[in-house]
């Protein structure tokens, strides 16, 4: 009979230890992210589920087109890709993006900017300054209809959640982001 006790007991400290480890996971370095609506189409669509990795922006800064999840507000969290580094001058003008006065290619827009058959993609715009020291600058993907920098103005690297790095829903398309 204590045998059977003992076993419970130890199952009990495994399970408790199991949750104790996904709780410390999730808070310190992954989480799940869903998301909502079709601002980042072609390149993430809605109700797509990712990892986000939390940690790597402790180690490093956020490259060009990586792509982020942010606190928008304190609600809300957005998914949206890193056009501007601290210290970029951004504008696009004729569907082409310019960063410190050098176009850049954006090939993940490339087919998309392609079969937009009415008017310019990306409407011509330029930031009044650069991209200050721990901000970036963030555009959707799906530029006609994207809540972006545009609107909400440089994003500080403390609102940034942190790098998606792995699509798991759908299945079909379960991988490394890049």
């Amino acid at each position: 009979m204590e045998t059977k006790n003992d076993e419970w007991v130890e199952w009990g400290k495994a399970f408790i230890i199991a949750i104790i480890f996904a709780i410390l996971i999730r808070t310190f370095l992954f989480t799940s992210y869903e998301v909502q609506g079709e601002s980042m189409t072609p390149s993430v669509y809605d109700g797509e589920r990712f990892i986000v990795n939390k940690i790597g922006y402790g180690f490093s800064e956020p490259d060009r087109f990586d792509l982020v999840v942010f606190h928008a507000n304190e609600e809300e969290d957005y998914i949206k890709r890193v056009i501007g580094l601290p210290g970029d001058v951004v504008f696009y003008q004729d569907d082409i993006l310019y960063i410190n006065d050098r176009a850049v290619e954006e090939p993940f827009l490339k087919q998309k900017v392609a079969d937009h058959k009415w008017g310019l993609y990306t409407n011509d715009f330029s930031i009044p300054e650069a991209v200050p020291l721990g901000h970036v600058f963030v555009l959707g993907d799906n530029r006609p209809n994207s809540l972006d920098s545009r609107r909400l103005g440089f994003i500080s690297n403390e609102q940034i959640v942190g790098k998606v790095d792995w699509r798991f829903w759908p299945i079909q398309e379960v991988g490394i982001i890049r």
